[in-house]
Order: C-alpha cells, then sequence, then structure tokens
C-alpha cells in the first residue's frame, strides 16, 4: 500500500508537471540501461573512484526525474546527496558570491537515506561526532581531550586538502558546542560549513578560524566534504546539479559563461583522471545546452573533445560509458506502463478500481499521439499532466465515462484546427501572391 503522504506527492507534483521529490519508486519505467550505467559509477567512488556524467535530454524528457531517481538509490547504498539548480545568481564561478551561493544550496539540500528530504548536514556531522564521543568514553578514562586528539587523527587525511585544516577545526568547534549544550557555537559551526559566512573577520570572532567557503574555493570544499563523508562511514558524496541550460543561454556575457565552463572543464579533469575520490557528479541539461556551438558546452574546445560521442555509436546502440548520456525515448509500451502505474498510485487504497480501463488508456495513448505527433513519449510530461488531469475529472464526477472526455479532447482538437486554418492562406504548392500590403 502506497502512504498517502507519497501518493499526494506524487499526484500533485504530476498535475502540475513537475517532479516529485518522493515516491518515485510508484511510477518508475524504463531507463534500465541508464540506471545500471549510473549504478556501476556508484561502485567506483565506494572503491575511492570519482565520476562525471552528463546527463542530456530536450525539455519535458524527464532529466530531472532520472536525477532524483539516482539520488533515491545512491541514498539506499549509504550515499550522501547533495542537490541543487543552476540559476544566474548560482553558478560554478563568479565575483559576487555566486559559487559561494551554489555551495550553500548543495549543502541545504544534503540529503541521506536516515533524512531524505535535505538539511541532512548536522545529522550527518553529529552522527560522526557521537560515534567517536562514545567509542573514546566507553573505555571509562576517556576525556574531552582525549576526544578531541582522536578527530584530529581520523581528520588528518583532509588537513593534506586545501583548507583542511580549517575544516578540521570547524568540526572540533562543533564537538565543543555538542559537549557544553552551546547552541550558538553549533549554530555558527554548521554556519560555516554551509558558506553563509561573507567576512573572514566574523568567522575568526565565531569560530577562531581564518578561512571561509567563498566563490575561489567552491570546488576545493567540495572535494575535502566528500573526503569527511567517506572518513565518517558513508560510501561518498553524490553531486547532482540540474538546469546546466542556465549558463548556455541565459548567462549573455561571453567570458563568464567560458569562466563557468572552465570551472566544468576542471571537474571533468579530475573525475576523469583519477585526481578526485569519493566523489561522482551528475549535471543535467538540454541538447542545445551541449550542443550549440555558439553558447553550449561545445562551444568551449575542451569540454568539446571530452564530451565528444562515440563515432561508433548511434540511434541503435547508445554508448553509456561516454560521459554523456541521452535519455531514450520511452516506446509507446513504457508510455502505456507508466500510465497504469499512475492509475495505481491514483487508486490509493482501492488499487482494484480503476476510473479507466486498460482499453481506455490506450485509447488516451492514441489520442495524445494524434494531437502531438511523436512528442508524446519524447516528452511524456504533457502527457502525464494530461492523464493525471482526466483522472481527477473522473474521481469528481464518476457519472461521465472517459469515452466522453476522451472525445471532448479529440473535438477540441479538430475545432482548434479548423480555427487556425484560414481561406485566405494558400494551400502548400501554390505559390501565387493573394495579397500584399505596404
Amino acid at each position: 500500500m502506497i502512504p498517502n503522504r507519497e501518493r499526494a506527492a506524487v499526484l500533485q507534483s504530476l498535475s502540475a508537471g513537475v517532479v516529485p521529490a518522493i515516491g518515485l519508486q510508484h511510477i518508475q519505467v524504463g531507463r534500465l540501461k541508464e540506471v545500471d550505467a549510473l549504478v556501476n559509477d556508484l561502485k567506483l567512488v565506494e572503491e575511492k573512484g570519482a565520476s562525471v556524467r552528463f546527463i542530456v535530454g530536450r525539455f519535458g524528457s524527464g532529466k530531472t526525474f532520472f536525477l532524483n531517481l539516482i539520488r533515491n538509490v545512491a541514498q539506499t547504498r549509504k550515499f550522501v546527496v547533495a542537490q541543487a539548480d543552476v540559476t544566474t545568481e548560482r553558478r560554478f564561478h563568479g565575483s559576487g558570491g555566486q559559487s559561494q551561493s551554489l555551495y550553500s544550496e548543495l549543502m541545504r539540500n544534503l540529503s541521506t537515506r536516515s533524512k531524505p528530504d535535505g538539511n541532512a548536514l548536522q545529522n550527518v556531522i553529529e552522527r560522526w561526532v557521537g560515534e567517536i564521543d562514545h567509542s573514546i568514553r566507553a573505555t571509562g578514562d576517556g576525556t574531552e581531550e582525549d576526544v578531541k586528539k582522536e578527530f584530529v587523527r581520523v581528520l588528518r587525511p583532509l588537513q593534506d586538502l586545501v583548507s583542511g585544516f580549517d575544516f578540521v577545526n570547524v568540526i572540533t568547534k562543533y564537538y565543543e558546542g555538542y559537549t557544553s549544550h552551546n547552541e550558538a557555537l553549533q549554530a555558527n559551526s554548521l554556519r560555516w560549513l554551509r558558506a553563509e559566512y561573507t567576512t573572514k573577520t566574523e568567522a575568526r570572532q565565531d569560530l577562531g578560524v581564518r578561512s571561509i567557503i567563498d566563490d575561489s574555493g567552491f570546488y576545493d570544499y567540495l572535494k575535502l566534504f566528500a573526503g569527511f563523508v567517506r572518513l565518517a562511514g558513508y560510501a561518498g558524496l553524490l553531486v547532482n546539479v540540474d538546469e546546466l541550460v542556465v549558463l548556455s543561454h541565459r548567462l549573455s556575457n561571453t567570458q563568464a559563461r567560458n569562466n563557468n565552463y572552465e570551472a566544468i572543464l576542471r571537474i571533468i579533469n579530475d573525475c576523469l583522471q583519477g585526481r578526485a575520490e569519493g566523489i561522482a557528479f551528475l549535471f543535467a541539461g538540454t541538447d542545445e545546452c551541449l550542443e550549440d556551438p555558439r553558447r553550449g558546452l561545445y562551444s568551449y574546445e575542451a569540454l568539446a573533445t571530452r564530451l565528444a560521442p562515440n563515432r561508433f555509436a548511434d540511434e541503435k546502440q547508445q554508448d553509456y560509458s561516454s560521459p554523456v548520456i541521452k535519455l531514450d525515448n520511452l516506446t509507446p509500451e513504457d508510455c502505456l506502463v507508466l500510465l497504469m502505474n499512475i492509475r495505481r498510485v491514483h487508486a490509493g487504497k482501492h488499487p482494484e478500481e480503476h476510473f479507466i480501463p486498460k482499453e481506455g488508456l490506450i485509447e488516451f495513448l492514441k489520442n495524445c499521439q494524434s494531437r502531438m505527433g511523436a512528442n508524446y513519449f519524447q516528452t511524456p510530461r504533457e502527457t502525464i499532466k494530461d492523464f493525471v488531469s482526466l483522472l481527477n475529472i473522473l474521481e469528481q464526477d464518476p457519472s461521465r465515462g472517459w469515452e466522453e472526455h476522451l472525445g471532448k479532447l479529440t473535438s477540441g482538437a479538430t475545432k482548434q484546427g479548423t480555427e487556425n486554418s484560414s481561406p485566405d492562406v494558400p494551400t502548400p504548392g501554390n505559390d501565387d501572391l493573394t495579397e500584399f500590403r505596404l
């Protein structure tokens, strides 16, 4: 039985045309090869490796859904997941706090299996701090200083990384607040870890550290945090970044775009060359974001080289080991299974009671194909949104059958097509001039 909270989240999200944050497992179909490829990446990260992937597809093709699905898979494999959308004020490179803002958003949306809805940073730190404290004091003669020494010993590998010394000091400050019930000190430590300090002076006054997480340290601190979560007993860190299209088509300044592409290039180089450990990056964007020769990632020559497609791959056989994974179109059979899954979620506690039978689902898909052509399985968002709306109407007025509503859709599409056609518009093949005005 599907919990009411998950059922409501799924139906409300789908009816609004957005991806539900929970309950994805109830409606997932297809994408098996893509999921297998990403699971292999997670296995690599579990062995101290690193990976980077670009999920590419049209608007509405399911990129965000796929990111959330992999997030759920990673959480079950004991990963810590950070997720954020790129905006003009949150991006990989900037001199006005844009990179710091993206890092803060990632930390605020941090999630684990035990806290899947975000804001898991405090849970991750407190769990590890509590375990260290318990292991030292369990002997009966352990002191607070012994615990701090153990912190330094366990976290020593991080001190070799950029700003690792201050990172360890902030974790130690959190422990001091933890043992003395100083909530202000704990809050300041979390504030530093979330990159919410804007001046070094304020951070030094509150925590005694000389650095803060700013625009220049975005990627270095992600690697640092990935090392920490592994020391804390997790499998690794998964970083999901959506809406890369903002960089290519909303940043009008060419230099700003190239600076962001250079930051992405650094991540790709580190992950592919084995210089990063315990971290996986998953970026999502449109085809234009990747392939546009003037504004897309391919406009940056080094990225075009690293993300170039396999010459031996084609539409029938995609290379799933490539950094770029293009989401294949859903087959009509996948679309049918998807609608059946949504119908089951909508039925809730009475899965055997359906407002529309299987033949109704088939007719609905035929109707969608007649209205939208092949787009109905290339970008399933509109199909799903219409179907949930149909189920809601059938639930509120069961006296009217699904045939009547589908007939209304068909007649509406026909009427719209008739209205759009005009006798003054020449038919294809007729090049005669009908009217000219100056």
